[in-house]
């Protein structure tokens, strides 16, 4: 919303004129002449002059500073040259002068919501449509915040109240989809999965400045779902953006699934880390030296129960006091659960950012003068990479959490190991590769494995190979799913244990293995459960399959803790290398296969080889007390010759480069 106040879009050389004149009256202007020069500014800006037009506005407001219109429009430029908490300030200063005019409270709220400052943008959200009922600008961002918050039935309303108003709104129509597909994912309304499809397929329909980000949502929602007819067609044109460089909202996660190799992956994470930050600078001096220990921060969304969590905990608890000072920066919800108050314990600090701006945050971990900060969420959910583009600490790494580069200039380095990253693939990651000894992948000695269940109670045969394939379902895909039936058609009695999700994903994956003339039994759907009882249940099967382009992280490293080999194939990039970094660490390179024919043709050879299999149980269940990957003081010892390394890198005054961590007793 931008109110014009006089003036023509056609008066440019007009007003250059005037204004080349008005310039030579002096340094006071009349009012007349201030309104005049803010309407000049505005017809700068929307020639795309942006700089020219703010230096005229703060003229104007010079001359004039009790003008509304003034402010409204300084607002306006700011926010278009994404200066955001500037722009927000100026429309404020509008509001308070204009108290009647709905969008400086509008437009002052929506960028206090898009700062995280939910507080103050609601009232102010709720001032403009007490003034405007219909004005949808205003829904749409209380609806956003509403779902900032988690309130997902009041955002689902709000974003349904702005379609009652406008139904051809595209922006709408994908929020309200958005919100769907997380509602369903939380474990909503069944129906809530096909309402985010068609919500998408709609906002599409009428058409978005931008298409490539809510084309990802309907692409990643229909590969939840296994809804495959015409993923095929959606995929490549998602692709053709990305390579095309027609998009930058594209979310990195969702475009790894594509395959499209690590160049594409590095453009679309680059375009994209570029639009979510944008206008963020850095913000704080820069600070060379150290206290006597080095303080590592771990900055995440997810110390709860969370797979990052889980695989961290041990870690934080074995770090060296002596040489390191180990603080936790957390900007994610407090589930009240053991997880969340055995990490606070293992901390030697506990930051809790979950209620502060990316401004506030970042300041916070600047003043707890954070050596280095270690961002274990990268392009996930939840992520705020706007906390690390403000730059708090001299050096800032991502671990653990994204299986690929940020293309994010604020981010130094990427920890790895040679497997998952290879040493000819810098090129195509823009922070420097560290390469730890074993596995880039820390796990927790403590996890605890269940009684075992019997078959029967978890729907399994008595007889017969139990095939796992506990990957989320958006992993799974027509082509490897062909595989996995070919698998099952070739070895008699077996069954597909697989994740249980919405109930459209076992209808559909059961009507395309009887399209493979399989049976649709040979499917069995395991529902969630508590750790301990979820490791326990993998000691009924027989052999784990991986998927691909995105194989197994932490599903894979639950798997060989309790002791079910898993077979995989190393893909093109770090999402689907993972499992063979994890089968080098535990000593069953072995399970590493070329290609996915062999890959194929081994799971049916094991399959017959009961001997075979179990040779292989009893060397993973010897590798729980002696293999790198289960050895977190190891982990732990490697990780941190890692981060004294960076720094005295970074204390020499040299710029960041690569390289690797030598094996660590």
């Amino acid at each position: 919303m931008r109110r014009r106040l006089a003036g023509k879009p056609g008066d440019g050389p007009l007003l250059t004129a005037l204004f080349s004149a008005l310039d030579t009256l002096g340094q006071a202007g009349t009012p007349e002449e201030a309104v005049a020069r803010s309407n000049f500014a505005e017809a700068l800006r929307r020639q795309g002059r942006l700089a020219e037009a703010e230096a005229h506005h703060r003229k104007a407001l010079a001359w004039l500073p009790d003008f509304g219109g003034n402010h409204y429009n300084w607002g306006v430029t700011l926010q278009a040259l994404g200066r955001a908490s500037e722009a927000a300030a100026a429309y404020g200063e509008a509001a308070r002068l204009m108290p009647n005019f709905a969008p400086a409270f509008c437009n002052q709220g929506v960028l206090l919501r898009e700062l995280g400052r939910l507080d103050e943008a609601e009232p102010l959200l709720r001032r403009a449509l007490e003034l405007d009922r219909t004005m949808v600008p205003a829904l749409l961002a209380l609806a956003a915040l509403h779902r900032d918050r988690g309130d997902l039935v009041r955002a689902i309303a709000g974003f349904g109240a702005c379609l009652c108003l406008r139904p051809d709104l595209a922006e709408a129509q994908a929020n309200l989809a958005l919100v769907l597909k997380e509602r369903g994912q939380r474990g909503g309304p069944a129906e809530d999965g096909a309402a985010s499809v068609i919500g998408f397929e709609r906002a599409l329909r009428i058409g978005l400045p931008d298409a490539g980000g809510v084309l990802a949502q309907l692409v990643q929602q229909r590969r939840h779902l296994c809804r495959w007819d015409g993923l095929g067609a959606l995929s490549a044109k998602l692709v053709d953006l990305v390579r095309e460089g027609r998009t930058r909202q594209v979310h990195p996660w969702i475009f790894l699934g594509e395959g499209a190799g690590p160049a594409l992956e590095r453009a679309c994470a680059e375009r994209y880390s570029g639009w979510k930050t944008r206008g963020v600078q850095p913000a704080f001096p820069a600070r060379a030296g150290r206290g006597p220990k080095l303080r590592i921060g771990y900055l995440s969304a997810d110390f709860h129960d969370h797979a990052t969590a889980m695989l961290i905990a041990e870690l934080i608890e074995r770090h060296d006091r002596g040489r390191f000072e180990i603080i936790g920066c957390s900007y994610g919800s407090d589930d009240g659960g053991a997880l969340r108050r055995r990490l606070i314990a293992g901390f030697d600090r506990f930051l809790d950012l979950s209620a502060l701006t990316d401004e506030a945050a970042a300041r916070l971990i600047h003043e707890a003068e954070v050596d280095i900060l270690v961002d274990l969420k990268g392009h996930t959910q939840n992520a705020r990479p706007g906390i690390a583009a403000l730059r708090p600490a001299p050096l800032q790494v991502q671990w653990l959490g994204y299986p690929g580069t940020l293309g994010s200039p604020a981010v130094d380095y990427v920890i790895a190991d040679s497997v998952v990253i290879p040493a000819d693939q810098q090129r195509f990651y823009s922070e420097r590769i560290v390469h730890l000894p074993d596995s880039y992948q820390p796990n927790d000695r403590k996890r605890a494995i269940g009684p075992v269940p019997d078959r029967a109670g978890c729907g399994l045969p008595a007889d017969g190979v139990v095939f796992c394939g506990f990957n989320a379902s958006y992993k799974i895909g027509p082509a490897m799913f062909g595989r996995w039936c070919r698998i099952l058609e070739r070895v008699p009695g077996s069954v597909l244990w697989l994740s249980e999700g919405p109930i459209e994903v076992a209808v559909n994956l059961r009507r395309e293995a009887a399209a493979r003339s399989l049976a649709p039994e040979r499917l069995v759907f395991a529902p969630r459960l508590p750790g301990p009882e979820h490791l326990a249940r993998h000691r009924l099967a027989d052999l784990f399959l991986d998927s691909s382009p995105v194989g197994a992280h932490t599903t894979a490293s639950d798997a060989l803790w309790s002791g079910l080999p898993v077979l995989t194939v190393a893909g093109r990039s770090f999402a689907g290398r993972v499992a063979a970094s994890l089968l080098h660490a535990v000593g069953l390179p072995d399970l590493v296969l070329p290609d996915w024919d062999v890959y194929e043709a081994t799971a049916c050879r094991l399959a017959v080889q009961p001997a075979a299999l179990a040779a292989l149980k009893l060397r993973l269940e010897q590798a729980r007390a002696a293999a790198p990957l289960f050895d977190t003081d190891r982990f732990a010892r490697s990780i941190e010759a890692a981060f004294a390394a960076m720094w005295d890198i970074h204390a020499a005054g040299e710029p960041p480069h690569g390289f690797a961590v030598p094996p660590q007793g």
